[in-house]
Parts: structure tokens; C-alpha cells; sequence
């Protein structure tokens, strides 16, 4: 785990950035910010903020998920703020549970996030373990947009009681995927349009934000 990163000082608030994978993290925002980088996929993500927020000595006031999101609907290369966070590979409907609802636990398949940045337009979001591609899996999700991290992210901060905003890049989805290349077309324009909607995270945070936020349930 790295050792070196630490919450980021933005408007009076310590922010922690959190990215999956070297891919996302252009130029752009290695200009900015210093993220704590988890690792592609649900299990990874939680894992590894899960133990870093256990470890520090100073819980940060904001936890920013961002990196990539594929989707059917929403323009290549443009970037979203999550709007709500599903999670696709819960299904124990078998069972009776609505799908995506996870047994036993007070949590909807839809969890709602309440924070917003100033002029960032809203998506949903659908979390997994699986790369979505081609319209016939697009179909089968409900939400606007799919990554593999956010809702692991938003479990780990509902345990330690952090709110945390969730930005993603459209970096694929209007096509059928055949190799790696098709994801990475376009992250060096999503990596310069994250960097630049940060300046509305400082503006929201200045704004009072956070004090305008309910606090996250525990998990």
C-alpha cells in the first residue's frame, strides 16, 4: 500500500483522491493532485482505501472517486459527477432480495449521493467486476454509466462516516471492445477535463458544500 499519500488541503478541507489505475492518471492531474491508488476492480478498491483509512492518523473530510466510466448513452470523453451508485453483482433474487440489494444489510440497490459540484452535469452509476461491452450488456443496466471501483469506494467511506463525490470520463461504450487500446483512446482528454472540474470542487468547498451535506450512513 502507498505509504506517501496523504489528504490534499482544498479550501479549508482535507481531500482524499482516490484512482484505480496509472492509465487515468495523465499528466493533467498529476499536476494536481497526489491520489491513493487502489487497483482495478470492487474487491481491490475496498480492500486497499478500507485499510489506508484504517491506518491514518487524520480521517480526511471528502473522499473524490475518479478515472474512467464506459457507457452506451453518455458522449465519449465527456465527464460526469455520480448522481446515485449501483451495484450489478449483487444477486441474490433466488432468495428474494431485489437484485443488486445486498442480503441483510439496511442498504438500497440505489444508494443516492448527495453531493453535487457546481456545472457538473449528474449520471448514475452502475459498479462491477465485469468490463461492460456491446449494446446487449449495455441493456441489462439500468444506469447511465458503469465503472468498477465507486460503489466498493462509497462502502469503505459509509464505514468510516466520509462523504465522497464519484467523477467519471466516458471513456468508451459507443462501441464494441476488442482490446485494451479502445479504453485508452481517449484518457488523455478525460485526464485534462477531471483535472479542470476540479476547480469547481474548490468552489463547492468554499461554497460550504460539505456543511450543506447529511452525514453518510455508517455502514
Amino acid at each position: 500500500m502507498p505509504s506517501n499519500v496523504s489528504p490534499e488541503r482544498i479550501a479549508g478541507h482535507d481531500v482524499l483522491f482516490v484512482m484505480a489505475a496509472e492509465a487515468e492518471y495523465g499528466p493533467a492531474l498529476r499536476a494536481r493532485i497526489s491520489p491513493l491508488m487502489t487497483g482495478v476492480g470492487p474487491v481491490e478498491s475496498a480492500v486497499v482505501l478500507a485499510a489506508y483509512l484504517a491506518r491514518i492518523k487524520n480521517l480526511p473530510d471528502l473522499v473524490v472517486s475518479l478515472g474512467s466510466a464506459g457507457s452506451a448513452r453518455l458522449p465519449q470523453g465527456a465527464v460526469f459527477q455520480a448522481g446515485s451508485v449501483a451495484y450489478r453483482d449483487m444477486d441474490a433474487s433466488a432468495l428474494g432480495f431485489p437484485r443488486g440489494q445486498t442480503p441483510f444489510l439496511d442498504l438500497p440497490p440505489v444508494v443516492h449521493l448527495p453531493l453535487r459540484l457546481p456545472d457538473v452535469p449528474v449520471a448514475s452509476l452502475s459498479t462491477g467486476a465485469d468490463i461492460v461491452s456491446g449494446p446487449a450488456a449495455y441493456a441489462r443496466i439500468a444506469e447511465d454509466m458503469v465503472d468498477m471501483e465507486s460503489w466498493a469506494v462509497l462502502r469503505a467511506c459509509q464505514h468510516f462516516r466520509l462523504p465522497m463525490i464519484g467523477l467519471r470520463g466516458i471513456s468508451d461504450g459507443a462501441a464494441e471492445l476488442s482490446h485494451i487500446g479502445d479504453w485508452t483512446q481517449y484518457l488523455h482528454h478525460i485526464d485534462q477535463r477531471l483535472a479542470a472540474t476540479l476547480d469547481g470542487l474548490e468552489d463547492g468547498l468554499r461554497g460550504g458544500m460539505l456543511s450543506a451535506s447529511a452525514t453518510p450512513r455508517p455502514a
